[in-house]
C-alpha cells in the first residue's frame, strides 16, 4: 500500500516577519519555541532549500 503525499510531508513551519527579523516556529508546537533570522539569512536559506532536488 502506498502512503499519501500528505502523510509524506510534514506541514510547513508557521513564518512572520518583522522589519528586521523573520521568526519561525513549528506550526504544530506553538509552545515549542520560536527561531529568529536576519532576512539576508532567511532569503539565503529558502535559496538553498529551493535548490535541493525534489525526491
Amino acid at each position: 500500500m502506498r502512503a499519501r503525499r500528505a502523510e509524506q510531508v510534514p506541514p510547513p513551519p508557521a513564518v512572520s516577519g518583522l522589519p528586521d527579523r523573520v521568526l519561525v516556529r513549528d506550526s504544530k508546537d506553538r509552545d515549542g519555541g520560536t527561531l529568529s533570522f536576519a532576512p539576508a539569512a532567511w532569503r539565503a536559506f529558502v535559496g538553498q532549500a529551493q535548490a535541493v532536488p525534489q525526491l
